[in-house]
């Protein structure tokens, strides 16, 4: 039953986004056409429930490549992995599936394309972060860490008139525009990308919590705490209005005092979370008088990623449809409503 003074405003977008969709249903195609094991280098993508449900149907998860047998299948993460990767598996024969995100791809190749031209690159990113490791990747030798605004202080380069910036694809987008208006006041020929790195997932997610935000007393975010996207929702929440605002995985992690003297409740989940968790967290809140749910539209999404070649390749020739899932969660922005 629905308490007349409570009610839940639900983010759209959120959760699955197009290149998360694509990596999930490669290993689910992987594991079809080729059997179990089907070993995935790095989480395929940092969210606990799609780990733990692949790992279920046969996937394997290691760290580093020279973990995986010689022969046998991998399937490289959304997050990308840098050229070294590729070798090391090329060393060992494996049958290599690269699943990396489009948009990644389009960092990397960004990387390269500046490296080949000698600028200094500044990556703005969280280091230790995997994809910030498979960008660096692409072009050591040229291409520096910056993690955050105040890391910019500790940045040198060779020439002033000659540097770029680039980013991960997940960061708040307003602490990495933060970011870049410090560095171009050290370096004020400091070129932009060709084109935004933050992705459109990561920016409309954020947007809509923005707008979200100051009518909220609590922000429930569903991700997992290794989601640089995720994270940064809570943080989002809370620098445009929210009081108070929690990360969960599942609905059982919901403290019930975090709902004393709430009445508005808003929910999202990052880029990289299935619908379901989103539906499950509503109907705990549903479960307490929380039951009137209201959407908050800040943007539509259409985009899909047409699944790696070597998966249509081999779908294509095993007679099967290389359809792509569409997750509720930005097929329908009114998804979960009761």
């Amino acid at each position: 039953m629905a308490d007349s003074g409570k009610r839940v405003l639900l983010a759209a977008p959120r959760g699955y986004c197009a290149g998360v969709d694509r990596a999930v249903v490669t290993v689910e195609k992987a594991l079809d056409l080729y059997g179990s094991p089907v070993y995935v280098r790095k989480e395929i993508v940092h969210n606990k429930h799609v780990v733990t449900t692949l790992q279920k149907r046969g996937a394997i998860f290691v760290d580093e490549t020279d973990e995986v047998p010689e022969g046998a299948t991998v399937v490289f993460s959304a997050h990308g992995v840098a050229p070294v990767v590729h070798e090391e598996a090329r060393a060992l024969s494996l049958r290599t599936i690269d699943a990396t995100c489009p948009l990644v791809t389009k960092v990397h190749r960004e990387a390269v394309r500046f490296a080949d031209e000698d600028y200094d690159i500044l990556l703005i990113g969280h280091e230790g972060h995997e994809e910030v490791i498979g960008t660096a990747g692409e072009a050591p030798e040229h291409i520096q860490l910056v993690d955050g605004p105040d890391d910019v202080d500790n940045v040198t380069v060779r020439d002033p008139d000659k540097v770029v910036w680039l980013s991960q694809t997940t960061l708040s987008v307003d602490e990495t525009m933060e970011t870049v208006r410090r560095l171009r006041e050290r370096f004020p020929s400091l070129q932009d990308p060709p084109s935004d790195d933050i992705c459109y997932a990561t920016q409309n997610r954020q947007l809509a919590v923005k707008q979200m935000a100051a009518d909220c007393d609590l922000m429930l975010v569903i991700g997992s705490r290794n989601s640089s996207n995720s994270v940064r929702l809570v943080e989002v929440a809370l620098e445009h209005g929210t009081p108070a605002g929690h990360l969960v995985d599942y609905a059982d992690e919901i403290d019930e005092s975090w709902l004393d003297g709430v009445s508005t409740v808003g929910v999202t989940s990052g880029a990289s979370v299935p619908e379901i968790l989103v539906r499950e967290v509503l109907e705990y809140l549903e479960a307490r008088g929380y039951g009137d749910v209201s959407p908050v539209v800040a943007a539509q999404e259409s985009i899909m990623f047409s699944l790696p070649a070597e998966i249509r390749r081999d779908l294509k020739a095993a007679g099967k449809a290389d359809t792509m899932r569409h997750d509720a969660s930005f097929a329908d922005s009114t998804s979960g409503l009761h």
